[in-house]
């Protein structure tokens, strides 16, 4: 039997997929699988039991990743089972920041005392008005599987659609709407678009990506979004950008004290995947990698190994083998398996970065002494016996 442990409250719809082999515990130190969602886990130690992390959610920066991979600890997220919640938060934020739905909604709550409110707003109606969607032009950086969901939607709202992206995927790019232009250069985003949204993840790579230098070619009229992560963004030269009337708004989910209350920002608490339905499919998917990862052995969705599938063994035995990504490495472990006359009845081995896992089903059971032998040799970071 499995036990896993909740850093966060966690859905009950994903909870009750767990099968009868698993078991949830409150003592964090015997559990073989976390499950998370915000809860920082960078000051954490972590015991030797434990084999995964599942982030209910697409962003791990309150993991410790290479920690982890150094421990054989796979890391999952969940992309794409809250790219609905986002997307629509994100379409709202066009709108309210198209049109001064804020500051409208404000003044009727602090006119709620008029008898004749309803003449009177007839009258301030002007001071809210704005512009439509429809017909602008929207810049995408990012077309993973939120970007790719707005620029569709968008599309269909009647915008005029950039999307940026040089990693984007086979099947993400088979999803977007044809009328999405692809540009080549996120430059023409900066100075063509009326609305500029960004969805990458946040690496050392993409911190600040929308900065001083790309805000200088913006139009004023522009409104920039940013429902991802703040760090994508130097908010302080957004602010500053503000302040001069070089560029017209700035709606981001994620507040802090550089721009809540500040003129022209238009910030919510973090709403993005605040809906029943993310959470949900989020637990959902996140337990499903962890009962497919401890039972099987099998790794998708990792944000710190590579994807390896291998299905329900049939064999005798599996060996999951956490090793760094240098040359040999499957030689060896062929090696050691045949001095000891166990055939290798297949094999699937992938890299990720500097990482790699091996795994291997065997026409003999894994005993202790070949799970050692394994783990003694030179680049060999865990050994895990899976069956």
């Amino acid at each position: 039997m499995f036990k896993y442990n909740c850093l966060n409250s966690i859905s009950s719809v994903g909870l009750n997929n767990f099968t009868d082999n698993f078991k949830m515990t409150e003592d964090i130190n015997e559990a073989e699988g976390i499950l998370v969602r915000s809860a920082a886990m960078h000051d954490m130690e972590f015991s030797d039991n434990l084999l995964c992390i599942a982030r209910a959610g697409a962003g791990v920066n309150n993991i410790p990743l290479d920690k982890c991979a150094e421990k054989g600890i796979v890391v999952f997220n969940t992309p794409g089972a809250n790219a609905n919640g986002v997307k629509e938060l994100v379409l709202a934020g066009m709108i309210y920041a198209a049109r001064d739905i804020v500051g409208g909604i404000n003044w009727c709550v602090n006119n709620r005392d008029d008898e004749n409110i309803a003449k009177t707003a007839e009258k301030e109606k002007k001071n809210f008005a704005g512009t439509e969607i429809s017909g602008k032009k929207l810049g995408v950086i990012g077309l993973g599987a939120i970007g790719g969901l707005v620029a569709n939607a968008a599309v269909n709202l009647g915008m005029e659609v950039y999307g940026y992206d040089p990693y984007i995927s086979v099947n993400a790019a088979w999803g977007l709407n044809r009328q999405v232009k692809h540009v080549t250069d996120v430059t023409e985003i900066y100075r063509e678009c009326d609305y500029i949204t960004i969805h990458v993840p946040l690496l050392e790579s993409t911190k600040k990506t929308i900065n001083a230098e790309a805000i200088a070619m913006m139009k004023p009229t522009a409104i920039v979004l940013n429902f991802a992560r703040d760090l994508l963004v130097d908010e302080e030269a957004i602010v500053d950008a503000l302040t001069a009337g070089k560029i017209a708004k700035y709606v981001s989910d994620f507040p802090n004290s550089t721009t809540v209350g500040t003129k022209g920002c238009i910030v919510t608490p973090h709403l993005g995947a605040s809906t029943a339905e993310s959470e949900d499919n989020c637990a959902k998917m996140a337990v499903k990698e962890m009962i497919d990862y401890l039972e099987n052995g099998n790794i998708v969705n990792s944000v710190n190994y590579p994807a390896v599938d291998m299905g329900v063994c049939t064999k005798k035995g599996r060996v999951g083998i956490f090793h760094k990504n240098v040359a040999n490495m499957i030689t060896k472990f062929t090696a050691s398996f045949g001095d000891l006359g166990i055939n290798v009845s297949d094999l699937l081995s992938k890299s990720k970065g500097e990482f790699a896992y091996t795994m291997l089903d065997l026409d003999d059971e894994v005993t202790a002494d070949i799970a050692n032998k394994l783990a003694a040799i030179d680049g060999v970071l865990r050994v895990r016996v899976v069956k």
